[in-house]
Protein backbone atom coordinates (compact mmCIF):
# COMPACT_ATOMS: atom_id res chain seq x y z
CA UNK A 1 0.00 0.00 0.00
CA UNK A 2 1.38 3.43 -0.92
CA UNK A 3 -0.27 5.21 2.00
CA UNK A 4 -2.20 4.62 5.17
CA UNK A 5 -4.37 6.70 7.47
CA UNK A 6 -4.24 5.62 11.15
CA UNK A 7 -7.35 7.58 12.12
CA UNK A 8 -9.43 4.64 13.45
CA UNK A 9 -12.06 4.79 10.71
CA UNK A 10 -11.43 1.09 9.82
CA UNK A 11 -10.02 2.03 6.39
CA UNK A 12 -6.25 1.78 5.87
CA UNK A 13 -5.57 2.13 9.62
CA UNK A 14 -2.40 0.02 9.55
CA UNK A 15 0.49 -0.61 7.18
CA UNK A 16 2.26 -3.91 6.55
CA UNK A 17 3.63 -6.30 3.95
CA UNK A 18 1.10 -8.62 2.36
CA UNK A 19 1.43 -11.50 -0.06
CA UNK A 20 4.58 -13.14 1.29
CA UNK A 21 2.99 -16.40 2.38
CA UNK A 22 5.17 -18.79 4.39
CA UNK A 23 8.20 -16.49 4.19
CA UNK A 24 10.35 -15.25 7.04
CA UNK A 25 11.26 -11.59 6.83
CA UNK A 26 11.81 -8.39 8.77
CA UNK A 27 10.63 -4.91 7.84
CA UNK A 28 12.30 -1.77 9.14
CA UNK A 29 10.32 1.46 8.82
CA UNK A 30 12.23 4.75 8.77
CA UNK A 31 11.17 8.36 9.20
CA UNK A 32 12.35 11.12 6.86
CA UNK A 33 15.56 11.51 8.88
CA UNK A 34 16.51 7.82 8.57
CA UNK A 35 15.59 6.87 12.13
CA UNK A 36 14.05 3.41 12.60
CA UNK A 37 10.57 4.04 13.97
CA UNK A 38 9.18 0.49 13.72
CA UNK A 39 10.30 -3.06 13.04
CA UNK A 40 7.83 -5.66 11.81
CA UNK A 41 7.89 -9.42 11.58
CA UNK A 42 5.56 -11.50 9.38
CA UNK A 43 1.90 -10.79 10.14
CA UNK A 44 2.75 -7.58 12.04
CA UNK A 45 1.24 -4.28 11.00
CA UNK A 46 2.35 -0.78 11.91
CA UNK A 47 -0.26 1.47 13.52
CA UNK A 48 1.57 4.74 12.84
CA UNK A 49 2.96 5.19 16.33
CA UNK A 50 6.43 5.59 17.77
CA UNK A 51 6.83 4.94 21.51
CA UNK A 52 3.04 5.04 21.85
CA UNK A 53 2.62 8.42 20.16
CA UNK A 54 0.99 8.83 16.75
CA UNK A 55 3.48 10.11 14.21
CA UNK A 56 2.68 13.30 12.28
CA UNK A 57 1.76 13.02 8.59
CA UNK A 58 4.95 12.36 6.67
CA UNK A 59 6.70 10.22 4.11
CA UNK A 60 8.15 6.96 5.39
CA UNK A 61 10.59 4.51 3.90
CA UNK A 62 10.85 0.79 4.50
CA UNK A 63 13.40 -1.95 4.06
CA UNK A 64 12.14 -5.50 3.58
CA UNK A 65 14.79 -8.10 4.44
CA UNK A 66 13.98 -11.65 3.35
CA UNK A 67 15.35 -14.73 5.08
CA UNK A 68 17.76 -15.35 2.19
CA UNK A 69 19.28 -11.88 2.65
CA UNK A 70 17.54 -10.19 -0.28
CA UNK A 71 16.68 -6.58 0.51
CA UNK A 72 13.85 -4.55 -1.04
CA UNK A 73 13.25 -0.87 -0.33
CA UNK A 74 10.18 1.25 -0.79
CA UNK A 75 8.25 4.31 0.24
CA UNK A 76 4.77 5.14 1.52
CA UNK A 77 2.93 8.09 3.03
CA UNK A 78 1.44 8.39 6.49
CA UNK A 79 -1.54 10.69 6.15
CA UNK A 80 -4.55 11.55 8.30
Amino acid sequence: MNFFTPNNDSNNDTWGIEGLINQIYTVNIYDKFGKVIAQLDPQDYWDGTYNGTLMPPSDCWFQLILENGTVHRGHFALIW
